[in-house]
């Protein structure tokens, strides 16, 4: 008994010299002085506010100046519908794949070793280093009326390029590793503890995946979906080389957007890009929502 309380007292003597350190190195951080605390803060809002607010203000402040009624004009345009229509329908296609791509790969990476792991992980970071535009060159390449596949599509009648599809496609390869690096992390800091212990109990390897491993990762499913969706929505070199820019049926609000302020049509350009303004700051709201719940997550498994 005696060696019971004396060895709780070492561990709340223990815990309390923890708890002192980290508010030593916590008041260490604060050590610079008042003036260079304030100069650095302000520098700071000053640079967010020229490069962010600043911007965010001037498009809406465009796309209202006519008032409401010219602002909800340029929007019913039909070739606006058709961009937005376009654009939400491209992103659904890409989200929807990088989904169901992000989810295999995130598991196989994260739960089995295997010979090529390295060489996946790097194919899906690929996009980060490749320019947007050399993407859509690539798809040029493969599916124009020159290229790899050009002559069979063309004889059975399949258009790829300056349609739908190729929009799709580029769409896709530049927003592939935004599900699978969301999750990939997540996945490898919860180990396979509970999976294996779900298929000791019987279970399949699918109803582990829907009963134990989704509800456990669904934050990051829903995180790497929102970016994805973002990228998707406001992706403009690699659909540039791909959409042929026909006006009412291959462009997308980002495309749509440069064509009318280079027609000098400014209140319809930036209302158009007021949407995708909107999108930007309903992105960073629901980010910031669902970092804090992957943060309590995370501290509710460290419990």
């Amino acid at each position: 008994m005696t060696m019971q309380i004396a060895d709780s007292v070492s561990l709340s003597t223990s815990e309390a010299k923890a708890r002192a350190h980290a508010a030593a190195a916590r008041d260490n951080l604060r050590t610079e002085p008042r003036a260079v605390r304030i100069v650095v803060i302000a520098l700071a809002m000053i640079f967010l506010t020229v490069f962010v607010v600043l911007p965010l203000v001037v498009v809406f402040a465009q796309a209202f100046s006519r008032g409401i009624l010219a602002y909800l004009a340029a929007l019913a345009e039909p070739e606006a519908l058709s961009a937005i229509k376009l654009t939400l329908l491209v992103a659904a296609i890409s989200v929807g794949l990088n989904l169901a791509f992000g989810l295999v790969a995130a598991w196989a990476i994260a739960k089995f070793e295997f010979r090529g792991k390295t060489f996946l992980i790097t194919l899906i970071d690929l996009p980060f280093s490749v320019s947007p535009v050399i993407s859509g060159l690539v798809f040029v390449l493969l599916f124009g009326a020159q290229g790899y596949f050009g002559g069979w599509l063309r004889d059975h009648d399949i258009q790829i390029l300056f349609a739908v599809p190729g929009i799709a496609l580029a769409t896709t390869f530049v927003t592939f590793p935004f599900v699978a690096r969301a999750l990939i992390p997540l996945m490898q800091e919860q180990g396979t503890q509970e999976e294996e212990a779900a298929i000791s109990l019987g279970a399949s390897g699918l109803q582990t995946f829907f009963r134990v491993t989704l509800p456990n990762i669904k934050w990051g499913v829903l995180y790497g979906v929102l970016l994805c969706n973002a990228r998707a929505m406001g992706e403009f070199g690699a659909v540039s080389v791909v959409s042929g820019h026909i006006r009412g049926e291959t462009n997308t609000m980002p495309l749509l957007v440069e064509i009318l302020y280079n027609e000098y049509q400014f209140v319809a350009a930036f209302a158009i890009a007021s949407l995708l303004a909107m999108l930007a700051l309903i992105t960073l709201i629901a980010k910031s929502v669902l970092e804090r719940h992957l943060h309590e997550g995370d501290e509710l498994r460290d419990d």
